[in-house]
């Protein structure tokens, strides 16, 4: 089964459908570890530094308030740690703790189970294979993205 277009007369899955079915897998095995999908969104961007509640929203694509109930739930499990901006005292900055970065290494590692036991389903091992190739590209595109959607909002 295929990705199609958007055309729901169409057999097969399309790629927007398909990529809402992957989210829902990623739920699943981050439930095991007791972590939502917007928290594992946040530890992950934490994981690559500190950030500011506006910068993890925009980066995230979230409202702000969406962000502060997040990463209430992380602070509150040790998981993020809020820190004064050594620049403005009223600024608070936000950095993944060591239990924090030990839990999102679990969650991976349970999320990729999870996707490798969906792609073995058909039997098909290139099937498997090319399926997480085009993940590996999927993700380096969206951090493409990323980096020039931070750029053309900071012009």
């Amino acid at each position: 089964m295929g990705f199609e277009s958007g055309d729901s007369t169409t057999p097969g899955l399309s790629l927007a459908r398909g990529t809402a079915w992957l989210a829902r897998h990623a739920e699943v095995a981050l439930a095991e570890v007791d972590l939502s999908l917007p928290q594992y969104r946040v530890l992950s961007l934490l994981a690559e530094g500190k950030a500011l509640p506006s910068s993890m929203a925009e980066s995230l694509n979230l409202r702000r308030p969406s962000i502060t109930a997040v990463v209430d739930g992380l602070v509150a499990r040790g998981l993020v740690e809020r820190l004064p901006d050594k620049e403005d005292r009223r600024r608070v900055t936000h950095v993944i703790t060591r239990p924090g970065r030990r839990l999102l290494v679990l969650a991976d590692r349970k999320v990729e189970e999870r996707l490798r036991l969906v792609a073995a389903a058909k039997g098909d091992r290139l099937a498997a294979a090319a399926a997480f190739e085009g993940l590996d590209v999927w993700g380096e595109l969206l951090q493409a993205w990323r980096i020039e959607h931070r750029r053309a909002v900071r012009s």
